[in-house]
């Protein structure tokens, strides 16, 4: 994309006659930008939750103020970025800065002259004193002469002195010209009277003021009155031996062909505009500046270049085309921070609400959803995008469910971060996304415990149900269990399937068995296998575990429970043909040899034990 830039920010900043080519979404990597992403989002989400109800003043002062902090969160960028521009050694980033400088500096002029004329809606009179302080503003190229002049010993004898009080005339900065003056009259007697009369003559220049109560009636009658004493002193020839005063005496007058003699000193035809509006028309009326707007672009640009696209974006506000200003920034400037956040703005001012797109969306939201959509490119800054997305009705939720889905989920700690975004948006079908994608990854790294944990989360039953076989194989090859916090605390999340059951109530087993409550474990035991929680390829390990049992001192199991033991033991026997017996090792056939026994004993233990407690 292609942007015009704005005259610079000082002594060394770039041309106004200069064009770059910028590559469009590319604005988010730039470091030193962050600031501008971060900060602004802290003001949008306050303008989205501002008091609406506020009416008339209380309300346009509210979206003013907004306006004003979104302006002064790109001057600040715009600072950073040129004390980068000083700082860097590098000249291919030095030239990178100086462009992001410029951009701004553009974005700030636009931004500027939109809350004047869209968000204050300047009225006539205050509307003139707007345009002079955004001209004062943004017009800094020659800032350092005036310096130069003003810091010297001698300023009227500067060989710059008459171009800096044409500076100050020209900006309509009257005290400054007058003390400039002053200094004249004190270094060169000659020229004393001229200059008291030209001073008076400024003195006396009626110019709207914030709290002034006058009419515009009234301000144009005694602004006539001051224009005809200057017409008549400039016909007596009272500045007649001195060209520079005349000079002055003409732009007073408002005289076209002696402002455009100054045009070197103006560097652009928006401070040509406001400068003849200042000594022509200064009651001029918001829907007259755009004849005014044309005018003078052309009469100061004189058919010797064209219009940039900065150029005519300005002329597209002095027209009050709204949708063409944010069309055309949206073409010209480098990323969507800008149009997003001005044309949210707007709609914010109800200046916006007629203009819907063909696809069903409106403006503001179409443009937001594209600004969203980059920052959710950068690895971080997609947590502002969440916000924005959130704030667009209509489009917003179905946006962010597909972008939050493309977040690579590098550590725990992101996805947890973007889990929790999920939850709170009641985002079932995401979350059940991360989650699965999350325990895959952490079973593939053969961390059981962070597995198991977010298909529980997840609420993936065969995934839970794979991964507690997982920790059951471990056992079996390692003879403990890993994780015993999580399987320890799986509450009521151990329901989700059969076998997540059977680990959560095996491990509780275990856990009653090293408490020596044996007779708990023993039927904790026994419902494991006559209920068929466990898997039958698990009975033999179950059946190995009741051993120590069967060899206590004291009997644990009943008769009816040794009967269901050994039912347990033949129906695990049975189940297998005469070639897999002959096929299984000789450690199993001691197990099953060594369970018989046991439970042989033990039945006929506690069969004595109960005839004897019949007896007593």
């Amino acid at each position: 994309a292609l942007t015009g830039c704005v005259a610079g920010s000082g002594e060394g900043g770039p041309s106004s006659s200069r064009v770059f080519v910028v590559r469009r979404d590319q604005d988010i990597y730039i470091q030193t930008l962050r600031k501008l992403f971060n900060e602004s989002h802290g003001i949008f989400i306050g303008l989205q939750r501002s008091e609406e109800e506020l009416a008339g003043r209380s309300r346009k002062a509210q979206l003013v103020q907004v306006s004003k902090n979104y302006r002064s969160v790109i001057r600040a960028c715009m600072e950073d970025m040129h004390q980068a521009a000083i700082s860097a050694r590098d000249p291919a980033l030095h030239s990178q800065y100086i462009t992001q400088v410029s951009i701004l500096s553009a974005m700030e002029l636009i931004w500027n002259l939109c809350e004047i004329l869209f968000v204050e809606a300047a009225a006539a009179g205050l509307l003139l004193l707007r345009l002079l302080d955004w001209v004062r503003l943004h017009v800094c190229d020659v800032e350092s002469m005036v310096r130069e002049v003003l810091s010297s010993e001698n300023p009227s004898k500067h060989e710059l002195f008459w171009n800096v009080v044409d500076v100050f005339v020209l900006q309509g900065r009257m005290d400054e010209a007058r003390h400039l003056l002053s200094k004249e009259a004190s270094a060169n007697p000659m020229s004393v009277n001229m200059c008291k009369i030209l001073d008076d003559l400024m003195k006396k220049m009626p110019v709207p003021s914030l709290g002034n109560t006058q009419t515009l009636t009234e301000m144009e009658l005694k602004w006539q009155h001051w224009h005809e004493e200057c017409q008549r002193c400039l016909q007596e020839g009272t500045f007649a031996s001195n060209s520079h005063m005349e000079s002055i005496c003409k732009i007073l007058l408002g005289d076209e062909d002696a402002i455009l003699e100054k045009k070197e000193l103006m560097t652009t035809w928006y401070h040509f505009l406001v400068t003849r509006l200042l000594y022509s028309h200064p009651t001029v009326k918001p829907v007259e500046l755009q004849f005014y707007a044309q005018a003078c672009m052309d009469l100061f640009l004189g058919g010797e270049s064209s219009p940039e696209p900065l150029d005519t974006i300005l002329i597209a506000a002095f027209e009050f085309e709204m949708h063409q200003v944010i069309k055309e920034c949206s073409i010209v400037l480098s990323n969507w921070w800008f149009v997003a956040h001005l044309t949210d703005l707007l709609d914010h001012c109800k200046l916006l609400q007629s203009h819907n797109l063909c696809f069903g969306s409106n403006m503001r939201e179409s443009l937001l959803l594209e600004y969203a959509s980059g920052l959710f490119s950068h690895h971080s800054l997609w947590q502002l995008g969440v916000d924005y997305f959130d704030h667009c009705p209509e489009y917003g939720r179905a946006y962010l469910e597909l972008h939050i889905e493309r977040i690579p989920l590098n550590t725990e700690q992101k996805a947890l971060k973007v889990l929790r975004i999920c939850e709170q948006r009641q985002m079932h079908e995401q979350v059940r996304s991360i989650c699965k994608i999350m325990a895959m990854k952490a079973l593939r790294n053969n961390r059981l415990g962070s597995a198991l944990s977010w298909s529980i989360r997840a609420k993936d039953a065969a995934f839970a149900t794979l991964i507690s076989d997982r920790f059951l194989k471990d056992y079996c090859e390692r003879g403990c269990f890993s994780d015993l916090d999580l399987i320890d605390n799986l509450g009521p999340s151990m329901l989700l399937s059969d076998r997540l059951t059977f680990l959560g109530k095996y491990r509780e087993f275990h856990r009653l068995y090293g408490e020596k409550r044996f007779s708990e474990a023993a039927k904790l035991l026994l419902m494991l296998m006559t209920a068929h929680i466990a898997p039958c390829s698990f009975w033999m390990t179950l059946l190995t575990d009741a051993l120590p049992l069967l060899e206590q001192k004291e009997v644990i199991f009943s008769v009816e429970q040794t009967y269901e033991l050994m039912r347990c033991l033949e129906d695990l026997t049975a189940g297998k043909s005469d070639k897999q017996k002959f096929q299984d090792d000789d450690v199993e056939n001691i197990k099953v040899e060594m369970l018989r026994l046991a439970l042989a004993r033990n039945l006929a233990r506690v069969i004595v034990k109960e005839g004897t407690l019949e007896g007593s």
